[in-house]
This record gives structure tokens, C-alpha cells and sequence, in this order.
């Protein structure tokens, strides 16, 4: 699900050679919530509907296809208040030189005064100089001394996962968190059919119940269950309780045929 502020992070991938990576790229960005893809001077121009694209980019045709394309940089991060130079190292005449998560806080800063933008450069050569100066900073992702190599789609998705972190939500989605927890008198009935559930069973005695019924309402409270997840449960009771009585009726049935 796209973040509020998606539309207000733009992701630039400067000549990209090949259109798997750009579709690589916008299934990275489509993961972390983001949606702005721009794409500057790409080797293959009809990238959109590119077999290798689409492929790459898995179910996230929708943020490909939204990718916009651009002549130079410069027109790529017009309306941009704050541009990153995704380099590992400092130019002689280039921006300072900061590590990612410097850079994801001052652009949570920033946000309310315009656009930020994150800058990718080939595969193969990186950003040229002149790309780097159009930026305000360098930004390195922290990696192994002796192998730092990252493709493009890697480095796209570790920065939108930085910035998920710093400008979205911070959270880890829930398939069910749209589900809200179950009404009180559907937790409280629950409960009941539980607790004769295992008497049924013969686990709870009813003369002695101590104190297990509260403990399982202290689990059951933790878990916060949904309105589905309480109708689960209590169909596992019914089964239980149904069961018990059909054993005990066929009980009955033999000794009467006895």
C-alpha cells in the first residue's frame, strides 16, 4: 500500500542500461511503499512494456508504467528540494560525503519544504561528476570493505527501506491489521464456550477450577483476536464439545445393546 508521502520521494535511475533493472527498481520501490520513479536517458526509451521489465518487475506493473522519462537529470529533479548523489565515495569538487540514514533524517526534515530526490547512477560507471555537483550531498550505503558491490535494484530497495523507516510508517505491515480486535461480548462468549470446551474434555475441572481460565484469558487478551479469529476458536470448542457427546451417546447405545 503506497505511504502518504509517496508521491513526495522520487527515486531517479540515471541512464539505466538494461530495462530489467528498471523494472527491478520500480518492484524494489512498490515493496517499500513508494511510487515516484523517474528515469533519465534510459539505453532501451520504450522500457514500460519491455518483456525483461515487466519481468523483473513482478506485480508491480503499475509503478513501471507510472515511471516517468527524462532528457537530462536536471529535468528529473525539477520541483526537487533536496537531491541525493547515491555514490560510495566523495568527489574532488563533488558534495560533502554522508552515510544513508544521515541522509533519510535530513530528508525527513526537509519534506515539508519540497520533493527529495535519490539518485542512481549506470550499472556500470555510476553517476558522472557533473550529476553528482547537480546533487546537495554524496550518500554511501555501508557495506563490506573488501566487496561493496551492489546492483542497481539492491541499492533501490535498500534505500527504500531506509526511508520507509524514516518517513513512512516504521512499522511491520499485518495482513491483518485491517481487521480490528473482536467486540467484548463476542470475546466474553468465546471465553464461555472455551471453558466448556474443556470441561468437556475432562482438562477443567469445574469443582476445581483454579486458576486456569484466568490464565488463558490473560494469553487470549495479549493475542488480541479478531472477530475471525474468535469465530475459529469457537468453532474448535463446538467441534470438541460435539465430539464429546457423540462418544458419549454411542457409549450410551452399547450398553443399552448390552
Amino acid at each position: 500500500m503506497p505511504l502518504p508521502n509517496a508521491d513526495r520521494i522520487r527515486f531517479v535511475l540515471v541512464a539505466p542500461s538494461h530495462p530489467g533493472n528498471i523494472g527491478a527498481a520500480a518492484r524494489a520501490l512498490k515493496t517499500m511503499g513508494w511510487t515516484k520513479l523517474a528515469v533519465v536517458a534510459p539505453k532501451a526509451a520504450v522500457f514500460h512494456e519491455h518483456e525483461a521489465a515487466l519481468a523483473f518487475a513482478s506485480n508491480a506493473h503499475d509503478v513501471l508504467r507510472a515511471a516517468t522519462v527524462h532528457a537530462s537529470l536536471a529535468q528529473a529533479l525539477s520541483g526537487v528540494r533536496l537531491a541525493y548523489a547515491m555514490t560510495g565515495y566523495a568527489r574532488e569538487f563533488g558534495p560533502r560525503l554522508i552515510d544513508l540514514r544521515t541522509a533519510v533524517t535530513e530528508a525527513r526534515a526537509a519534506l515539508a519544504g519540497g520533493d527529495i530526490a535519490f539518485v542512481f547512477g549506470t550499472e556500470r560507471d555510476g553517476l558522472r561528476n557533473e550529476d553528482v555537483e547537480r546533487c546537495h550531498a554524496c550518500v554511501a550505503i555501508p557495506a563490506d570493505a573488501e566487496y561493496g558491490s551492489l546492483n542497481l535494484a539492491q541499492a533501490v530497495q535498500v534505500v527504500a527501506y531506509e526511508c520507509r523507516l524514516a518517513l513512512g510508517t516504521g512499522r511491520v505491515a499485518s495482513r491483518f491489521e485491517s481487521e480490528p480486535p473482536a467486540a467484548v461480548d463476542a470475546v466474553e462468549a468465546m471465553h464461555a464456550h472455551l471453558e466448556q470446551a474443556l470441561i468437556a474434555l475432562g482438562y477443567l475441572d469445574p469443582a476445581q477450577p483454579k486458576r486456569l481460565m484466568a490464565r488463558l484469558r490473560r494469553l487470549l487478551t495479549r493475542a488480541q483476536p479478531t472477530a475471525s479469529e474468535v469465530d475459529i476458536l469457537r468453532g474448535i470448542a463446538a467441534s470438541i464439545i460435539a465430539r464429546k457427546s457423540e462418544r458419549a451417546g454411542q457409549k450410551i447405545v452399547k450398553a443399552r445393546s448390552g
